[in-house]
């Protein structure tokens, strides 16, 4: 049982006011299962028999931002604090949040939870764990079991099923029974929850070190193929590779969000398609449709694209045959170089294009040590300044110029300009 003196004082000076009125009041939720499991709660969220207004009339700093529903944000020191009316859920008509609420009691309140794990309330003050649902058998057997009737719980939050498998990855708990068979009955349902949801629950799942669990059950349970229902079905497939990029990725640091899509999708592609070639699932073409597919699915944001674009833009690494410097220097510069990297490695350790993968990291290694991104010698401000004409063909001189300097082709401002100007008047620019 956790000690009270670890419960977060503001939230504990909250709960002591509660009952001082006469009030029942405890942490309720994952603050009570991460102490419970040795583990330093993020917030701390109370649950108390007193109604929204009673808990807006004993504290000075509130905010009602849920009092329909009875929750209250309560401000004690530094810190804002969730109190919640001990509630039952009315019908669920849109498989995300209840019509309505009835205020209840603390047992009525823990039944309507969505994981035994997550039903348990704490009473810091006679230091008591209060469990309705069997919480803590199964924190002890590590497993995650629904509360009631697991297909009644994934009808009325979809979002729970993707919930289940964060949970159970993060944790290394195994599923119940009873309640993996109504994940695998509801998993199509996924498809009416909106797209910021399923991502905020993807980012918790594929960017932590736990996320090749967080993969296979999200394979195993059918979520895949629907996540990804936006991606080409081009090619064909044979649907039944086991290959996973995930296990190939040393798992003691988080990875971003979009290297974790990236690996999702090639993931996807690599089980799906007979022969997987890097140059045609990786030309700029198919990633730029793979980013659009997970802006349909996901609302991922502007950054996250890049990141997964940057994880993904090997390509001509894999096939020029050799790299030219230019192009090595070139990727080793870019900003996602590392995650690119590591994507290839874990191809490779799949048996994906092993020896030519082997091949270009010897090559970065050994150009990594080098002055790989020195500073262009010249701009389009300089050729603006020697007469010519900005348009089109400034791009293409200005990297023909870059990829020559980068190759000691040339060594001088003068020269990158003289070649930069041959090929802009020569074009008739």
């Amino acid at each position: 049982m956790p000690d009270s003196d670890r419960a977060d004082q503001d939230a504990f000076s909250i709960l002591q006011r509660l009952r001082g009125a006469g009030y029942e009041a405890y942490f309720a939720g994952g603050c009570v299962r991460d102490l419970l499991m040795g583990q330093t709660p993020k917030d701390f969220d109370v649950a108390t028999s007193a109604a929204p207004n009673q808990v807006r009339g004993l504290f000075k700093n509130t905010q009602a931002v849920g009092a329909a529903f009875g929750v209250i944000l309560v401000r004690e020191g530094k810190t804002t604090v969730e109190v919640a009316t001990f509630r039952t859920d009315l019908e669920y008509r849109d498989g995300r949040r209840p019509e309505g609420v009835k205020f209840a009691t603390a047992r009525e309140d823990a039944q309507r939870r969505d994981f035994t794990i997550n039903g348990l309330f704490l009473d810091p003050v006679e230091n008591r764990i209060i469990d309705y649902v069997g919480g803590q058998a199964d924190l002890a057997a590590k497993t995650l079991r629904a509360i009631g009737n697991a297909d009644a719980r994934f009808a009325e939050d979809h979002l729970r099923m993707l919930r289940a498998v964060r949970f159970a990855s993060r944790f290394g708990f195994d599923i119940e029974p009873a309640t993996a068979v109504a994940i695998k009955a509801h998993a199509h349902q996924i498809k009416g929850i909106s797209p910021e949801r399923i991502a905020e629950e993807l980012r918790k799942m594929l960017m932590p070190g736990t996320r090749d669990k967080a993969y296979r059950l999200l394979r195993q349970f059918g979520f895949i193929p629907i996540l990804l229902r936006f991606l080409s079905q081009k090619g064909p497939q044979n649907g039944d590779r086991p290959i996973n990029l995930f296990a190939r990725i040393p798992n003691e640091n988080p990875i971003s969000f979009g290297l974790g899509l990236a690996i999702l999708v090639l993931n996807f592609r690599m089980n799906v398609t007979v022969q997987f070639d890097p140059r045609i699932w990786l030309a700029p073409a198919e990633v730029k449709r793979s980013i659009h597919a997970m802006r349909q699915s996901l609302k991922i944001s502007n950054d996250e694209a890049d990141e997964m674009a940057g994880s993904m833009a090997f390509v001509q690494l894999l096939s020029d045959v050799p790299p030219s410097v230019a192009v090595i220097k070139r990727f080793l510069a870019q900003r996602y170089s590392d995650d690119a990297t590591l994507l290839m490695t874990s191809m490779a350790k799949c048996g994906m294009m092993s020896d030519r993968i082997q091949s270009v990291l010897a090559e970065l290694d050994r150009w990594r040590k080098t002055e790989y991104a020195p500073p262009p010698f010249i701009t389009g401000d300089d050729l603006t300044a020697a007469g010519a004409t900005p348009g089109p063909k400034f791009k293409i001189a200005l990297d023909a110029a870059y990829d020559a300097q980068l190759e000691d082709r040339i060594s001088t401002k003068q020269q990158a300009m003289e070649l930069a100007m041959g090929m802009i008047y020569q074009a008739g620019v």
